[in-house]
């Protein structure tokens, strides 16, 4: 039997008044309706689709390409609400249902909500949960600090913004590290910075530490070389300043500033940083 909620590629056995009948060497055969069926394609051929249970609950195969794939965290929309529960865009002709007992917020159209995507054991359909805190590893022996990792923006809290890391683990990004609009949904680039002893992992966009000091220097030469020797930030500007100019923290900018005033190639105001001119 073929996995519901995989990609698989098969072969096309025959043809038919309503599609494609594709198999594979174990004998499994699915149906392609016509309406997925490129053009060109002919018995013999190999395809690769995606299987899933229509709204008959018939597995069915597909050339679409769902949004999210079982084992998966994601963002998606909601398209609907009825009595079973709320049904969230997927990609395919079928929706993908969060049951009203894996709800723990209120679930609206049109609402962006983070899930996390499985195939159900009892019904083998796919389903999804807002309850996403019980689908992250525990296990945290993989992760060390200052490790960069691939993040999920999550929602917004009292202290921050949620995050999965790595489609694995949950973390969280401090307010007052955030020096760019970040929205829910977004992917984005992190630091490991802190694991504590509560297994709860701190992250940053940036990388903190006088390791990448030498890069952030060469952005601040890059763009005063662009800029003709003159940049309006300085010690007095607002991180948001600094941040929208040359993409780093406050923190790391001030740290960067100092080693290039130490080595006499800037000049350092409050509110403005100018190349010496006729350094050799």
């Amino acid at each position: 039997m073929l996995e519901v909620g995989q990609y698989h590629n098969l072969t096309v056995l025959r043809s038919t008044s309503v599609g494609l009948f594709l198999g594979n060497l174990k004998g499994d055969e699915i149906l392609l309706p016509n309406k997925y069926v490129p053009s060109g394609l002919e018995v013999d051929d190999t395809i690769e689709v995606f299987v899933y249970k229509d709204s008959e609950d018939r597995p069915i195969a597909t050339t679409l390409k769902p949004l999210v794939m079982p084992g998966e965290f994601a963002v998606l929309t909601v398209n609907d609400v009825s009595s079973v529960g709320a049904f969230l865009e997927m990609g395919l002709e079928k929706e993908l249902l969060v049951p009203y007992k894996e709800q723990n917020q209120n679930l609206t159209r049109g609402k962006e909500v983070m899930v996390y995507v499985y195939l159900d054991e009892v019904t083998n359909r796919l389903v999804a949960s807002c309850k996403t805190g019980k689908f992250v590893e525990r296990d945290l022996s993989e992760l060390e600090e200052g490790q960069e990792v691939e993040l999920l923006i999550g929602s917004q809290t009292d202290l921050g913004r949620n995050v999965i890391i790595n489609n694995r683990y949950a973390g969280l990004i401090y307010s007052n590290e955030i020096f760019e609009k970040i929205f829910l949904g977004d992917k984005k680039i992190g630091f490991i910075h802190k694991i504590r002893e509560d297994e709860k992992i701190d992250v940053r966009l940036q990388r903190v530490g006088y390791e990448n000091i030498d890069t952030f220097q060469e952005t601040i030469l890059n763009l005063l070389d662009k800029r003709g020797g003159t940049i309006p930030v300085g010690d007095k500007s607002a991180p948001e300043e600094i941040y929208a100019l040359l993409k780093m923290s406050k923190k790391n900018f001030k740290k960067a500033v100092g080693g290039l005033y130490k080595r006499r190639i800037i000049e350092a105001g409050p509110n403005e940083i100018k190349l010496i001119e006729n350094q050799n």
